[in-house]
């Protein structure tokens, strides 16, 4: 089944959608480097693409959404 979606970001070869994911980490879990340029938040949002390769860290969902529709990804949150 080829279901069009016409309001979603296609790959430009491929039109696949793009997918990204987009999910809570514990400030704790990263790299000290990174925790040291978090301030005051215990957790903030990776995007990943469907490969899981993180492609930003950012620090709230809107923002996460948004970084990712921008690069012509449709985001999906994981829990």
């Amino acid at each position: 089944m080829n279901t069009r979606y016409p309001n979603l970001p296609f790959g430009e070869e491929t039109q696949e959608v793009k997918i990204a994911y987009v999910r809570p980490v514990a400030v704790s879990e990263l790299p000290e480097e990174v925790q040291d340029q978090v301030e005051g938040l215990d957790h903030i949002y990776s995007v990943n693409d469907a490969e899981g390769t993180r492609l930003a860290l950012v620090a709230n969902l809107p923002l996460a959404f948004a970084i990712a529709r921008e690069h012509d990804f449709a985001p999906v949150n994981v829990h």
